[in-house]
């Protein structure tokens, strides 16, 4: 219990010090923009949008390819919801002010990330089926990742766990659709 504890004071401190410097750093106007861009692409949209073209577009394996990335979506949207019951972790902005980001969060708890969660989860499913894609989705799964923190939604330790839960969660979809024959 002792060392548990330890070290989860260990990854508090660092979230803490982090959290700081992000909430302090007046960041170039570029970089603003595309983490505020990030965040709302993570929103969900973006991925009912991806589904669309790939129904569209996506050849053969287009509907496996689109039900595995909604299951493992919609997978992820209740693993977090119910680890941010039980965690019930306050997020940065609630505990120190951010100095230039005015984006609201979804909710009131912290931990996991789901904007993270869903990113990665969908992003791995999809480049299984359409490896073209795995670098740019790959790119915004971890710019939305690192918009998390950057904007003061979520803290680092966060957004690592749920860049895990949704590889685990897209590797879990994979497996699934395929011990069906289906990929």
């Amino acid at each position: 219990m002792a060392v548990s504890r330890n070290l989860w004071g260990f990854i508090e401190r660092r979230d803490h010090r982090v959290m700081r410097r992000m909430n302090r750093w007046r960041a170039p106007r570029w970089i603003r923009y595309w983490m505020i861009a990030a965040t709302r692409a993570g929103d969900g949209w973006l991925w009912y949008g991806l589904g669309i073209m790939l129904l569209i577009y996506g050849g053969p394996q287009r509907y496996v390819a689109v039900e595995a990335a909604g299951a493992a979506g919609i997978g992820g949207v209740f693993v977090f919801k119910i680890i941010k019951r039980l965690s019930a972790r306050p997020r940065p902005c609630q505990l120190e002010p951010h100095c230039w980001s005015k984006v609201l969060p979804p909710d009131k708890f912290s931990f996991p990330s789901g904007h993270t969660m869903t990113a990665f989860s969908v992003a791995l499913v999809v480049s299984y089926f359409y490896p073209g894609l795995e670098a740019p989705l790959f790119f915004l799964a971890i710019s939305i990742g690192v918009s998390r923190v950057v904007l003061g939604m979520h803290f680092l330790s966060d957004v690592l766990a749920g860049a895990v839960l949704g590889v685990a969660l897209g590797c879990g979809a994979i497996t699934a659709f395929a011990s069906f024959g289906l990929a």
